[in-house]
């Protein structure tokens, strides 16, 4: 299969069943908004050294939040329901507590699985914080030196998808970023998507464990480094000399297919040799996402 005479490779990117809430921030004005965020998102690449996985969804219009200010929506994903709260409290009091104007709303309000954030970070007002209940949802006044910081007690919480991918196989290392630009383009403010690597680009690919080092989790992912092709068991076609990644997260497989059908088309430029994709054989993430079959429109089988 070619596209704008680039090869899709007959392969699929192999994700994982991860929770994730969404978190709408909201500030006086966009700027301070975007600081909250970034630093909520700061340090969650990926799960393998981050604890957590983060990023930006999309900006938000006054019209779209709960307190009419403008805002971002945030995805923030675990592999496992008992740290998610954890790792919401910890970086929610550190980063958005302490930003000024800021408030933080759930972005899951009709999701059944409740997590206590804002209960637990209510602590902070040592006794001077005040309770709000707005139709069924309650809400934390926390007395800070600036004036304010308003919460949402519970957020809610959902199976997502994490590990989302493909491959840029470029020419050299200016085509390669060129295309990895045009898909972070095409694919940012995606709904239910985030990209949460530096810039949405991974340079450093990984497999699972070493060959060498018993207590490494993830090592370079040699197969597609161009430096290495003399010394291992490459997967690089000839005329291949830099390879980027695309790391997705979302909040459902629908989301992260129709996100990588938009990336996937906007990397198939000029010095683009092939696209193709991380996986494990398929034993063990649940999620596949074949990539003929996405750019064909047809969705994913489901997962397992």
């Amino acid at each position: 299969m070619l596209l704008n005479g680039v090869l899709i490779e007959d392969t699929f990117a192999e994700a994982f069943t991860m929770r994730v809430a969404r978190l709408l921030i909201t500030a006086r004005t966009p700027r301070w908004a975007k600081e909250a965020a970034l630093k909520l998102t700061g340090f969650a690449t990926s799960v393998i050294g981050c604890k957590c996985e983060a990023g930006i969804e999309r900006e938000l219009a006054a019209d779209d939040t709960p307190d009419g200010r403008p805002g971002l929506s945030v995805l923030f994903l675990t592999m496992d329901k008992e740290s998610l709260p954890q790792r919401l409290i910890e970086r929610i009091g550190q980063t958005v507590l302490t930003c000024p104007t800021t408030a933080c709303f759930d972005g899951l309000p009709d999701v059944p699985d409740r997590l206590p954030v804002g209960k637990a970070l209510r602590a902070f007002g040592d006794g001077f914080q005040a309770s709000k209940v707005v139709g069924d949802r309650r809400y934390w006044r926390i007395p800070v030196m600036e004036g304010e910081f308003l919460i949402e007690e519970t957020f809610g919480m959902q199976k997502g998808v994490g590990g989302g991918n493909f491959l840029i196989l470029a020419a050299d290392a200016d085509a390669a970023l060129a295309a990895a630009e045009a898909a972070v383009e095409a694919m940012s403010g995606h709904p239910g998507v985030v990209l949460p690597f530096p810039g949405g680009v991974v340079r450093s690919g990984s497999k699972v464990g070493s060959k060498r080092y018993k207590k490494m989790v993830a090592t370079t992912n040699d197969a597609f480094s161009p430096t290495l092709r003399a010394v291992t068991e490459s997967q690089l076609p000839e005329g291949v000399n830099s390879v980027l990644e695309i790391v997705l997260d979302g909040t459902d497989g629908a989301a992260i297919e129709s996100a990588m059908r938009l990336g996937i088309r906007a990397a198939c430029r000029p010095g683009v040799k092939a696209i193709s994709a991380g996986n494990f054989g398929g034993k063990l993430g649940p999620h596949h996402f074949h990539l003929r079959r996405i750019l064909n429109g047809a969705s994913p089988p489901p997962a397992v």
